[in-house]
C-alpha cells in the first residue's frame, strides 16, 4: 500500500495534469478562433464521426439547446452541416468536416502528438500497461461520478 505522501503527491500530479490540459486547449482553441471547450466538442464529432444532435448531447453531457448553439457555432465556421436524415426526415445529422477541421487542428496539434509518442516510447510494456489501468479505471470512477450528478438532477 502507497504511503499517504505519495497518494497526495499524485493527486497533485493528476490535477495539475488536468489544469495544464485545460490550458493547452484553450491556447490550441483560441488559435483555431474558438474556444477550448468548444475545440474539445469538436474532437467528439472528429473521433465519433457524423450523429445526430440527441446523440451528441448523449456523448458530451450538454443539454440539446447547448448542442444547438455549439453547432451553430461549428456551421459558421463551414466545420460542420446539417443534413436531413434519409430514413426519417425529422431528424437532423451533424456532419463533420474532417478534411477541415484536420487542416485546422493539425498545425497546432502534430508536435504535440508526436512528442506525446515519443514519451510513451519511453516506458517499458509494464510501465504501459500501468499508465492504461490508471486511465482506464479514472475514466470509469469519473463516469460514475457524472451518473451520480446526473441523478441527483
Amino acid at each position: 500500500m502507497p504511503a499517504k505522501e505519495e497518494i497526495r503527491k499524485l493527486r497533485k500530479l493528476s490535477q495539475q495534469f488536468a489544469y495544464t490540459s485545460i490550458k493547452m486547449h484553450e491556447a490550441i482553441g483560441r488559435k483555431a478562433g474558438m474556444s477550448g471547450t468548444d475545440h474539445k466538442y469538436l474532437g467528439f464529432l472528429l473521433q465519433q464521426g457524423q450523429m445526430t444532435a440527441g446523440e451528441f448531447s448523449n456523448i458530451t453531457g450538454l443539454t440539446t439547446g447547448a448542442v444547438t448553439s455549439l453547432i451553430d457555432r461549428f456551421e459558421k465556421q463551414k466545420l460542420v452541416k446539417r443534413q436531413a436524415d434519409k430514413a426519417d426526415r425529422r431528424k437532423v445529422i451533424i456532419v463533420p468536416d474532417t478534411e477541415k477541421i484536420t487542416a485546422l487542428f493539425k498545425p497546432l496539434y502534430g508536435d504535440f502528438q508526436s512528442n506525446t509518442e515519443k514519451l510513451f516510447g519511453t516506458f517499458s510494456s509494464g510501465e504501459l500497461k500501468v499508465l492504461e489501468k490508471y486511465f482506464s479505471e479514472a475514466m470509469e470512477i469519473m463516469d460514475r461520478k457524472i451518473q451520480t450528478i446526473n441523478q441527483k438532477q
